[in-house]
């Protein structure tokens, strides 16, 4: 293990604290790019422009025909937090702006993967929907969106994944629209979008082009930035019938963000700028008690508290259940919570879903436990892991193998793929499997030179760089494994594959407060802008084991003492020794007291 300390620049920590910005915060913000105060803006003005992003008002032009014809509209969603929040904010934005036939179809994990396949558009045209809405999905879907246009349906594409390889070449699906900031030719700066952020993005076009049709009065914009660009209108007929009859009150957008926030981060994208302000102004409505019913819910079955939430609770308390329906049961459950206004439905849906996150848990300890022993049996006699793992056991569960892929890699500080057989019916025989990666290993292009290195192993794949899932035959795993292998061989070098993590560096012993703890959790930190995580020499003074897996550390942090805690980690530590720490407070007959929860040590 190497800690790394960030470098963060004087002159923009300089420019930062010019600005009015606590000296603490203007180091952690330096060191994670920013570089002046009005990038720390977060008000809705300063959002990227909907018009930006290419699709997005030939997509308000299509919806706001369908709306005004009263066409059926189905949303097409994926089975994670993010496609569950992209699909409750597509169907909650739409019935708020007029739509008033709008259903939605989530695919089972098991029976029908992943993406809009064929047979998912058959079930969207047995509804007898008119239109075709993809949220977090479709990208790659090129037959089932061929299918939904042979079947006579419109097809409007909202995603963020990459499209489709085909023989080294992207192949877009020919959807009327596709609105993805990842597709060729579209220029928005915010290429780490989420699903549902794609999605509020086209709603904020959506509002924008009926307004310019006349459908509602001269209110104010609540949510979102200028549009840059007027509407095209070249659309069908509806046009002139939109304009005519009394005018409504402009819908607001805002109440939404809440959920684009979860997704959001839920999701793991980079938070950057664009995506830092769509969580800032989630968080700021959830504080204030301004959340649907759902959300309220699944805080309380979390035990945590919404008028203090941070993005910590999107991504480890509220994301894990939502993503456990999808996982083991049901993401109906999930979109419902999401969808529901009523607080008793609400609060039964958030107890179902917490229990089956226990269920998750429980499932994925013992996957846990059986996958680290056969990544152990792969650690040569000089303790060195093989540059890539996959692991297949035939009593693993296909949908727990991306979470067990990440404590693998997190571990090993590997890239990982975890397998489990099928469960569809008539495909016993195939693998699904799931991988997380390394910074320096872009795994979906890795899935790619596999492919083209072996044809007819990979039967399906996508994903990004840190994270892909693929389907084999359990004929061609260890073809698969020796392959995936081969190519970590040659991209990844020993400074890649030797694990490091990046610090802030030295604490002052002047921040070590209270309310500087409380001040760190508001902020919006995730991928891309990591949580505060700082690095130095301490002196131990003693230290026990708490719950047979937790070490409980007292330290001596310049000079004075502090408590500390290693979850998950059981192995003793020197008198002297350097760790990367963040900071938390507990409390204790009503004083609160700071303390460091330890990342790492390098020794």
């Amino acid at each position: 293990m190497k800690i790394i300390v960030r470098e963060a620049p004087p002159r923009s920590v300089w420019a930062l604290q010019q600005a009015g910005v606590h000296p603490l915060l203007a180091q952690l913000y330096a060191a994670r790019g920013v570089r002046t105060a009005d990038e720390l803006d977060d008000g809705l003005a300063r959002l990227l422009p909907p018009a930006a992003m290419k699709g997005t008002l030939e997509a308000a032009v299509l919806l706001a025909d369908a709306i005004a014809a009263q066409r059926k509209i189905c949303v097409v969603a994926d089975y994670d937090c993010d496609g569950a929040t992209a699909c409750a904010v597509a169907l909650r934005g739409l019935r708020l702006l007029g739509a008033t036939q709008v259903g939605y179809i989530v695919p089972d994990r098991v029976v029908d993967g992943y993406g809009l396949t064929a047979t998912i558009a058959e079930r969207v045209k047995a509804t007898g929907a008119d239109l075709l809405v993809t949220v977090d999905n479709g990208i790659a879907s090129i037959d089932g969106v061929a299918r939904a246009r042979e079947l006579g349906m419109q097809v409007l594409v909202t995603d963020h994944h990459l499209p489709a390889l085909r023989d080294g070449a992207i192949v877009l699906p020919d959807a009327d629209v596709i609105v993805n900031p990842n597709q060729p030719g579209c220029t928005f700066e915010s290429k780490a979008m989420a699903g549902v952020g794609v999605m509020f993005y086209v709603l904020l076009a959506l509002r924008a082009e009926l307004r310019r049709r006349g459908v509602f009065d001269a209110s104010p914009s609540d949510a979102g930035p200028p549009q840059g660009a007027r509407a095209p209108s070249g659309g069908s007929e509806v046009h002139a019938v939109t304009s005519v009859g009394a005018k409504i009150p402009q819908p607001k957008l805002d109440a939404l963000l809440p959920l684009v926030a979860l997704g959001t981060v839920a999701d793991v994208v980079r938070l950057d700028a664009n995506n830092r302000r769509l969580v800032a102004q989630g968080l700021k409505r959830i504080r204030s008690g301004a959340l649907p019913a759902g959300l309220a819910a699944l805080f309380t079955a979390a035990g945590r508290v919404a008028a203090v939430a941070t993005s910590f609770d999107f991504g480890f308390a509220l994301g894990p259940r939502i993503n456990a329906a999808g996982r083991l049961s049901d993401m109906t459950l999930g979109i419902e919570c999401l969808l529901t206004d009523d607080a008793g439905r609400a609060d039964e849906l958030a107890k179902t879903l917490d229990g089956i996150n226990r269920e998750r848990r429980d499932i994925e300890a013992g996957m846990r436990e059986q996958a680290q022993y056969a990544a152990d049996a792969m650690i040569d006699e000089d303790e060195v892991p093989p540059p890539a793992i996959a692991i297949f056991d035939p009593d693993f569960h296909e949908g727990v193998v991306g979470i067990v892929a990440s404590r693998i890699k997190d571990k090993l500080h590997r890239p990982t793929f975890v397998f489990a057989a099928s469960q569809a019916p008539g495909k016993e025989h195939e693998l699904k499997g799931s991988g997380r990666s390394i910074a320096g290993f872009h795994l979906r292009d890795a899935l790619d030179l596999v492919a083209k290195r072996h044809p007819g192993v990979l039967l399906r794949f996508g994903g990004h760089a840190m994270a892909a899932g693929c389907t084999i035959t359990e004929e061609h795993f260890e073809v698969f494994e020796q392959a995936l292998q081969l190519v970590a061989h040659e991209w990844l070098d020993a400074a890649t594959l030797l694990r490091r993590i990046d610090t802030d560096g030295p604490l002052a012993p002047e921040y070590r407060r209270a309310d500087l703890v409380d001040t760190l959790h508001k902020e919006v930190w995730g991928q891309g802008f990591a949580a505060p995580t700082f690095s130095e020499e301490v002196e131990v003074i003693s230290q026990r084991l708490v719950g047979e897996k937790h070490l409980s550390l007292k330290l001596k942090h310049q000079g004075q003492p502090v408590d500390g805690i290693w979850f998950g980690h059981t192995e003793s530590l020197p008198a002297r020794v350097k760790l990367a720490f963040r900071l938390d407070a507990d409390e204790w007959q009503g004083i609160k007291r700071v303390r460091f929860l330890v990342e790492a040590a390098e020794i």
